[in-house]
């Protein structure tokens, strides 16, 4: 009997164990293959040795069937014939698509020779090409515990293994982390590699996983309620394995405003963005806002990559479609969810599509990473038409420490931005409100051709917010025309005094007072400009500031903003320019101080020597 083996057979090992040395009698259920004639297709080997290669362990389990029927054989019980020629790289690519199946059914026909294969569509089409075939039922896979898992406890967020380094894990809940060793002993290559092959072999043969992307340097796998990602060089520089497992699962009632979020998601479909920094619980609220709606009768999709929401069966969790997320967001449209669950939300094109989405109907809750609420809602800027923003985000969710801290209500509003006070000035001013007191505490709108965010504070809103924005823009307009010094001093809400060099003043006010007329109408604002031999005295009985200390004159150098100060030597010293504060310093042994270039301090001890501002230092 001739017979020739695929893939599928040779990695169970189904063909070795059918070689009896006693010739047990054949039955339906267990085929004795004792002197028969193997012939083993060169395709089989070359797919077996790309998987070997690959570090899969289905190729090496492979291997060691063919080297036990070479075993067999030279102890007489069958003999084996390599035939036909080696799959190519594309075919070998192509595995999954048949055509490595394709040559071996070729090789049967030609040996006249019965395929056997535990492949149940390899099988069908063979039996369609009157092929005579051998099905053997395929082993059921049963996988135990990983080995990584006995790093994990009850308290264990994250394992992360390196060669060369001691296992490391994350403990505790989201209000406090530690990060330290579990494992004395460092590891090396050949652990890493074990760990990886058992998670792809696991991954591959249980329905408890899949693998989730594959890539040169980079294979993620999401087994049971793990998400694995393991990377090795060129993409990183050592092997290394991270495995993540969720330690709690939430539900909306466990968070602070859960009543106003119920409200909000059931009243109609929402735009919400979940905001917080890396660790802080973002995607734990998501799954117990996915799962709420879904308890509510709303169709709930989500979109992830990697998909590591830990959700019901009833949600239907979605990745990239051909590598794209906006191609996955075309398919859902036609699916028409009632909500849509996009964890993460970064890239512009994330931005774009979760937009899309949310102005086709779609009822959208996204993730976002931000350091505060508000930086949220900036990042649609430039990604979204300013005026469609509160149509596609009406809701930030910011998330700190396992609990939703703060929650805004977004809205626009036809009004004359807070600050300002000619009518002529009214525009759409996006309006980002506190949800807990319902006071205004962020306008976003446009100003002189740019998107700002404006913070609305009790008491100091003109001076810190649009007054600030107003200086910016008249210091900016009065600059591209002048060439020497420039300094602005509001006079008001709609009033500002410019003060130049006497040789600028003609060219900011131009012919007949056409060009400052011109940066008047752009900004809004009435602008007095005069000379710096104008500006009052700063003195005291001046009704300016009191000035105070010893007049010092830094010196510019190509990385520092040095301060002499022999006489302080050793002592803490306040700098001020004009009298105004700018900061503390200690003054070293040499008796200097030095700023770095580049550094907030720097910036406005620069500015302020640019503006011919007086600086001052006196003990602190």
């Amino acid at each position: 009997m001739n017979v020739v083996p695929d893939t599928s057979v040779v990695i169970d090992g189904r063909l070795s164990e059918r070689v009896s040395p006693e010739s047990p009698d054949e039955t339906e259920d267990d085929v004795d293959l004792t002197g028969v004639h193997i012939y083993v297709p060169e395709a089989v080997v070359g797919e077996l040795e790309s998987q070997a290669n690959a570090g899969r362990s289905v190729g090496w389990r492979g291997i060691e069937e063919l080297q036990r029927l070479v075993e067999l054989e030279n102890e007489g019980y069958l003999e084996i014939t390599y035939v036909g020629r080696r799959a190519t790289p594309e075919e070998i690519e192509r595995a999954e698509q048949g055509e490595i199946d394709a040559v071996i059914r070729d090789m049967a026909t030609e040996h006249d020779a019965t395929l056997v294969t535990s492949d149940l569509v390899q099988s069908e089409v063979a039996k369609a090409k009157d092929i005579d075939t051998l099905y053997l039922e395929p082993y059921e896979t049963t996988i135990g515990t990983l080995a990584i898992e006995s790093y994990f406890d009850s308290e264990t967020l994250s394992v992360h293994l390196k060669s060369g380094v001691r296992p490391m894990a994350k403990r505790g809940d989201v209000t406090e982390v530690s990060y330290g060793p579990v494992d004395e002993t460092e590891l090396d290559d050949e652990a890493l590699r074990e760990h990886a092959n058992e998670i792809r072999n696991a991954a591959q043969s249980s329905e408890d996983g899949f693998i989730e992307l594959s890539e040169p340097g980079m294979t993620i796998v999401q087994f049971r309620n793990y998400r694995i990602a393991m990377a090795q060089p060129p993409f990183s520089d050592g092997l290394e394995i991270t495995a993540v497992r969720p330690l709690v699962k939430t539900e909306i009632d466990d968070y602070s405003y859960d009543e106003e979020m119920k409200e909000r998601l059931l009243d109609s479909q929402r735009g919400v963005l979940i905001a917080g920094s890396p660790g802080a619980g973002k995607s734990t609220l998501a799954q117990a806002v996915a799962e709420f709606l879904s308890g509510s009768d709303y169709s709930v999709k989500t979109m992830e990559k990697p998909r590591d929401l830990q959700v019901g069966p009833e949600i239907t969790q979605y990745t990239e479609l051909g590598g794209r997320m906006d191609a996955t967001a075309d398919s859902l449209l036609m699916v028409r969810p009632d909500y849509t669950i996009y964890d993460e939300v970064r890239k512009t094109s994330d931005f774009e599509t979760f937009a899309d989405m949310r102005l086709a109907g779609v009822g959208m809750v996204g993730v976002v990473h931000a350091t505060r609420a508000i930086d949220a809602l900036q990042r649609l800027v430039g990604r979204v038409e300013l005026g469609l923003i509160p149509q596609v985000v009406d809701t930030v969710a910011y998330v700190e420490s396992g609990d939703i801290a703060t929650m805004y209500d977004v809205s626009t509003q036809v009004k004359v931005p807070e600050g300002l006070m000619e009518e002529d000035l009214a525009r759409p001013v996006i309006v980002v409100r506190d949800h807990e007191t319902g006071r205004p505490v962020y306008e976003m709108y446009t100003f002189n051709r740019q998107v700002v965010t404006v913070p609305i504070e009790e008491g100091e809103s003109r001076e810190s917010g649009v007054g600030q924005l107003a200086k910016q823009e008249i210091e900016r307009e009065i600059r591209s025309v002048a060439r020497g010094h420039v300094q602005v001093e509001l006079q008001g809400e709609n009033r500002a005094i410019v003060y130049v060099e006497d040789d600028d003043i003609s060219a900011v006010i131009g012919k007949g007072g056409g060009r400052i007329s011109q940066i008047e109408n752009r900004l809004g604002i009435d602008i007095d400009v005069r000379s710096f031999e104008e500006r009052p005295s700063q003195d005291a009985g001046s009704g300016g500031t009191q000035r105070t200390g010893d007049i010092v004159i830094p010196e510019i150098t190509a990385r520092h903003i040095v301060i002499p100060l022999e006489e302080y030597a050793g002592e803490t010293v306040e700098v001020n320019a004009d009298g105004e504060y700018l900061f503390t310093a200690t003054v070293s042994r040499g008796g200097e101080v030095q700023v770095s270039r580049g550094s907030a301090i720097a910036e406005e001890l620069e500015r302020a020597i640019d503006d011919r501002r007086e600086i001052t230092v006196s003990s602190s």
